[in-house]
């Protein structure tokens, strides 16, 4: 998608209820989904996780992400895993992805978790075809009514639809979007968008650029490996966003080889592994993912082993 050529629209005013509460802000870890043997759902060990994030230091979960998988649930999977999720830490901090290839059932979606209690929501641009500006709009628009307050992702790489900052800013002013998870890997973009609309809040979206990200004024991180080193993640973002980059920096190169398994496509497969080595229940992937090859899987078990041995676990 092509910029637009007319200047944004001017960014609403700051709203001092979604100042005083912001949930998508801080560390809210995109969940793996643990599965079983026979690739069921494991909604106990499920809640047992988010739990277990919480406990380490993260402050919220984002279920129904793709690092969870959601494109391979069911309907009633993808609801249970949700209401699974607020059971276990409450739903203020629970900001579940409703990505649907069509607007009607990413509202649904967002109703549901509205339903469930959740505090926001998550939402790609509409992803079955290269959407123009006015679908991208709409769309928002259109999930926006759902009453809780959308985060939108921007994932480019994957969707072919490119949420750029003047975009987001239109979309910010109108007041469909309230913050953007930034998956593009383009930092730039980040002071950009800050000059654009100053009230939109920047979240950190590929784990390999997160001190970058931080630097540049981000308000949380949609994370993915803390789901194997949540303590250390959370030690390394803090670090970060306070400019300490005495702490951050060394952390960041230690943990690199891994947060950049984030941005691969083997990301889901290679978080899980990690999970297991670290002695979480990663576990197998619902097909069409495949297990890591040989060489991949050697490269992420190195890679979390250092990591252990360095007391990153």
């Amino acid at each position: 998608m092509t910029a637009p050529t007319t200047p944004p629209a001017p960014t609403s005013p700051p709203d001092p209820t979604a100042a005083r509460h912001r949930p998508w802000r801080g560390v809210l870890v995109a969940t793996a989904l643990p599965l079983g043997r026979d690739l069921s759902v494991d909604y106990d060990r499920y809640a047992e996780h988010c739990a277990w994030l919480v406990a380490n230091g993260c402050d919220g979960v984002v279920p129904n992400g793709s690092l969870g998988e959601y494109q391979v649930l069911t309907p009633e999977e993808r609801t249970r895993v949700v209401e699974t999720a607020v059971a276990a830490i409450g739903g203020a901090r629970v900001m579940p992805g409703v990505a649907a290839y069509g607007s009607a059932e990413a509202r649904r979606w967002a109703e549901q978790a509205a339903e469930a209690g959740c505090g926001a929501v998550m939402l790609l641009p509409p992803n079955a075809y290269r959407a123009d500006e006015r679908a991208v709009t709409a769309h928002y628009a259109e999930v926006a009514k759902a009453g809780l307050p959308v985060v939108a992702y921007n994932n480019p790489i994957d969707t072919k639809v490119d949420l750029v900052p003047e975009l987001l800013a239109r979309l910010h002013g109108e007041g469909h979007i309230h913050g953007v998870k930034e998956f593009s890997g383009d930092v730039r973009r980040a002071y950009r968008i800050a000059e654009l609309a100053p009230e939109l809040d920047l979240l950190i979206g590929a784990d390999d650029v997160l001190l970058e990200l931080a630097v540049a004024g981000a308000k949380g991180w949609v994370a993915g490996y803390p789901n194997a080193l949540p303590k250390a993640s959370v030690e390394l973002y803090r670090a970060a966003v306070a400019g300490d980059l005495t702490t951050a920096l060394p952390l960041y190169r230690q943990l690199h080889p891994l947060l950049r398994w984030d941005s691969r496509v083997e990301f889901v497969q290679a978080i899980k592994l990690s999970m297991d080595i670290v002695g979480r229940h990663g576990g197998s992937c619902r097909p069409p993912r495949f297990p890591l090859l040989p060489e991949q899987e050697a490269a992420v078990r190195a890679a979390t082993e250092k990591a252990v041995a360095a007391g990153l676990a």
